[in-house]
């Protein structure tokens, strides 16, 4: 059996993911022994076999002498009698049968699983429709134990594998990375993540145990450190998520509530954003079909592309397993483009005649978003997208029924030069942020000039005008290309630099107080200097000098020796 099992894995019939895995199996495999599967508990399988002897039992109950009889298997003890009977020739009067009292191997009961439950032996419909199995999904330490002895017996008994694929999941273990152990007191029950639970009663809960008085005051310690205010309520659906967002093929999970309370928050955020969604579409929105909605906005086209491309990520990584690739993709899109950008982008719009696109592009990417979390949080899911108006074709029941979001269903919103256009664009508006927060302009909106050499980069900024705006909290704002002279090189102007061919030029007068900033200014414009001529030195010592690069640097000196 375990040769058949060894040539399973070998041949590619059997795949196990990860594969490193693979080095265990043909090393368990390759030394097997035999396999004793009768154990002496008072729970389990009772071993189906029977002592047949022609007389009255004649040791006590308990205490079986096999040589004053012989064995016979049997579903129960009249099938016993009848097999006794039949192969010494006597009726069953003139037979006594007694049943082993030992139990099964839990591993060897657990690894007929597959096909007993199905009605094995008898050849039942069920057998036929649900064996073998496509995957098993299982912890890594059961490799051994539950998964080989499943596969040696599976191909014994039936003749088949009883599944094609094995996925091992990692071992959670506490914050630290220490396994959950009941006297290191950091055991944590997912039902306490959950709904919360306070620092006194989690120190009932470890009363409740049998702890020597020693393990009980380190198990208290611990969680006292560990917990001092208690455990917060995260719900389920962030424990799942969390859960999901770690890497779980061969990595050990270290659980820390801090990571489960943080995706709560991000729970609470999709409700938020569903919720304004809601009250944008407003009464008697009806929603378009996704193959008809084709909207000509740069944003609006922006973000249905990165919808398609986190549809497409999704179902790669769920397909190759790496399921935290899959959260972190969804959480990337509701939070950073979603919510953060776009939402703040088009909320000025979405009164007028322009935000009927929006509209569209706001329920359907709520709506593909929900299905897309469903797996991971499905009462958040199915609560919200019960919310949301059904398209005029109607839908399914329920979000776990719906079509899980495919690429082939969003492939004609690829728009590669809107979303080309809108990473220079950010990059723009993060250095403007930056420039806010550094002079402390949390309510003014200065004037801005944006002077760039690329045409191409005037041709993004232009086309995301409104949002570049609205999302910087600028003023007037000016864009520019090439010039002798920029604008903006006089006192009471401050310069932010995108790139070496595009740079920000941002009014402060009345804004900021000179004499407070001056101070900041030389010291940061001294730390450049030195950062640029290190660079210059290191590239003039290179045999390949980067001239090019050099060119550059010096470029960048002489402006910052026109600001100084």
């Amino acid at each position: 059996m375990a040769q058949k099992a060894l040539q399973a894995v070998e041949s590619g019939r059997l795949k196990i993911t990860p594969t490193y895995h693979q080095k265990n199996w043909k090393n368990w495999l390759s030394n097997i022994s035999d396999w004793c599967i009768s154990r002496q508990l008072w729970w389990g399988h009772q071993i189906p076999a029977y002592l047949v002897t022609e007389s009255e039992p004649p040791s006590p109950q308990g205490d079986i002498d096999e040589s004053e009889g012989f064995w016979v298997a049997a579903h129960d003890e009249s099938e016993a009698r009848r097999k006794a009977a039949r192969i010494l020739g006597k009726s069953e009067t003139e037979i006594s049968v007694q049943r082993d009292e030992d139990v099964l191997d839990t591993w060897f009961s657990s690894a007929l699983f597959p096909f007993a439950m199905l009605g094995w032996p008898e050849q039942t419909k069920d057998l036929e429709e649900f064996y073998p199995n496509s995957l098993l999904e299982t912890g890594s330490d059961l490799l051994f134990f539950w998964v080989a002895r499943m596969v040696m017996l599976g191909e014994q008994l039936t003749g088949q594998l009883p599944f094609r694929e094995v996925f091992l999941h990692s071992m959670v273990r506490d914050a630290h990375g220490r396994k959950m152990s009941k006297s290191l007191g950091n055991v944590l029950d997912p039902l306490d993540v959950m709904t919360g639970i306070s620092l006194e009663n989690l120190r009932e809960k470890l009363k409740e145990g049998n702890l020597d008085p020693r393990e009980l005051k380190v198990a208290e310690s611990g969680l006292v450190k560990d917990y001092p205010h208690g455990i917060p309520e995260c719900g389920t659906d962030a424990l799942r998520f969390a859960l999901c967002s770690h890497r779980v093929q061969g990595d050990d999970i270290n659980l820390d509530v801090a990571s489960v309370l943080a995706v709560r928050h991000f729970c609470n955020k999709v409700w938020n954003g569903v919720k304004f969604t809601l009250s944008a579409l407003g009464e008697g929105f009806t929603p378009l079909p996704m193959a008809e909605l084709r909207p000509q906005d740069p944003l609006d086209r922006w973000l249905l592309d990165r919808l398609r491309q986190v549809t497409e990520e999704c179902e790669k990584k769920l397909q190759d397993y790496e399921i935290h690739q899959a959260t972190a993709a969804i959480h990337t899109f509701w939070l950073k483009n979603y919510c953060d950008v776009y939402v703040e982008a088009v909320k000025p719009l979405l009164k007028g005649p322009v935000g009927s696109d929006a509209k569209q592009v706001l329920y359907w990417g709520a709506e593909q978003t929900l299905r897309l979390l469903a797996p991971f949080t499905p009462y958040l899911s199915e609560e919200l997208w019960q919310r949301l108006p059904p398209a005029a074709s109607g839908r399914v029941p329920s979000v776990c029924v719906a079509e899980y979001p495919s690429p082939q269903c969003t492939a004609h919103w690829m728009y590669p030069e809107e979303a080309q256009h809108f990473d220079f664009v950010f990059s723009v508006i993060r250095t403007l942020r930056r420039m806010r927060s550094d002079y402390n302009l949390t309510k003014a909106r200065p004037q801005v000039f944006i002077c760039c050499s690329q045409e191409e980069d005037l041709i993004a900024l232009q086309s995301f005008l409104s949002p570049l705006q609205t999302l910087s909290l600028l003023g007037a704002l000016h864009l520019s290309g090439p010039s002798p002279e920029e604008p903006g090189d006089g006192p009471g102007w401050a310069l932010g630099i995108v790139t070496d061919t595009c740079h920000i030029h941002m009014n402060l007068k009345g804004l900021v107080d000179p004499s407070s900033e001056l101070p900041k200014l030389q010291a940061k414009l001294k730390k450049i200097e030195k950062q640029l001529k290190g660079k210059v030195k290191e590239y003039e010592t290179e045999e390949n000098s980067p001239e090019m690069k050099i060119s550059r640097i010096r470029s960048v000196m002489k402006t910052l020796e026109r600001m100084s």
